[in-house]
């Protein structure tokens, strides 16, 4: 529906260009008033008065007299000057300490910059001497903090459209089937999963777990990536929470891969329901993949898992589950998830 009463009216003003003082440099000297240069130029005649005043320098004649005499070039770069010099200044003398506070956080603990504004307003820390996180990222950019290879990964769009695609395997309930509440994330217990390989050969790999809720993650070694070794983990995971498992894993979304066969066999008769995803739709899964993608940081592809310590998988754990997240006010996983396990035992 077109707008008629639109508030915003016409700009009735413009700046003067190289060309515009090169006019009024002819104009003035021809001897024309400030009123006749500003019709010919078209702006006000006070424009015309400011211009003169700011072009205008002293030249000593070849007979010692003072003359004042109007330079374009002068103006032009006076001009330039100006327009560098406004607009608002960088806050960095200003908030010295919180960008030290930040590049440590960021460059020792892997935080992102978010998680660092987040985290230093939620606790007042530095009050008004810090930046937002828009202008954090904008000060990376232009070189005066860092550079932009400091950061694991700079955030991107995923601008291919989701494809839902037939089923051609049956394993178990299409994720079509999963109630709505699981989608919303306002229920604890609701899990996504998924292995981690290293090298693309018959060797150990990574079962991760994530809660779509608090964002907890679980990182379990496998034997290998098939049926028998994610039950056999599986298994384990169960007696480690006894008869809380049920209340803990409610629901669990995979995808079709062949490692995950056997799982509504190995958790439905403890009430957990199994879902599965479309083929070739990761997305369906996109926290859980979110966050393989964050324990690539430390694991990177090509690097056999068999070759990897069990240290270094706890504390790949760790510093995920403590991280900051914005998605949860700046509270960190392992925060969140004891609060749900707490509300269980009450």
């Amino acid at each position: 529906m077109a707008i008629t009463n639109s508030t915003i009216g016409a700009r009735h003003f413009k700046h003067l260009t190289a060309y515009d003082r090169g006019k009024i440099a002819a104009l003035h000297a021809a001897g024309k008033t400030q009123q006749e240069i500003a019709d010919y130029v078209g702006c006000h005649k006070s424009t015309i008065s400011r211009e003169l005043r700011r072009g205008t320098v002293p030249q000593r004649k070849s007979n010692g007299k003072i003359v004042h005499v109007y330079f374009p070039d002068t103006g032009q770069l006076l001009y330039e000057r100006n327009r560098k010099a406004c607009g608002r200044k960088l806050k960095l003398d200003d908030a010295i300490e919180f960008i030290k506070y930040a590049e440590t956080q960021i460059l020792d603990k892997k935080w992102s910059p978010d998680a660092v504004c987040g985290r230093a307003k939620r606790d007042g820390k530095f009050k008004d001497k810090m930046v937002c996180t828009k202008t954090f990222y904008n000060y990376i950019d232009l070189g005066l903090i860092g550079v932009n290879i400091d950061l694991p990964m700079k955030i991107t769009l995923n601008t291919k459209k989701k494809r839902n695609r037939k089923n051609k395997k049956i394993l178990g309930h299409s994720i079509d089937e999963r109630p709505i509440e699981v989608n919303e994330r306002q229920e604890f217990g609701h899990w996504e999963i998924d292995t981690v390989i290293g090298k693309k050969t018959k060797d150990q790999a990574l079962l991760t777990l994530t809660e779509r809720k608090t964002h907890k993650e679980i990182i379990l070694r496998v034997t290998a990536k098939d049926s028998l070794s994610v039950s056999e983990v599986i298994s384990q995971l169960k007696v480690s929470y006894g008869n809380r498992f049920s209340k803990v894993f409610k629901t669990i979304t995979a995808d079709k891969g062949s490692e995950f066969a056997d799982l509504g066999l190995s958790v439905e008769k403890d009430l957990t329901e199994v879902y599965f995803t479309h083929p070739y739709t990761s997305c369906e899964r996109g926290t859980n993949e979110r966050h393989n993608g964050l324990i690539r940081r430390f694991i990177p592809k090509g690097r056999p898992i068999s070759s990897v310590a069990d240290e270094t998988i706890t504390y790949v754990e760790n510093w995920r589950n403590h991280l900051q997240r914005k998605i949860l006010n700046y509270r960190t996983p392992e925060e969140c998830f004891q609060i749900e396990l707490a509300g269980l035992a009450s």
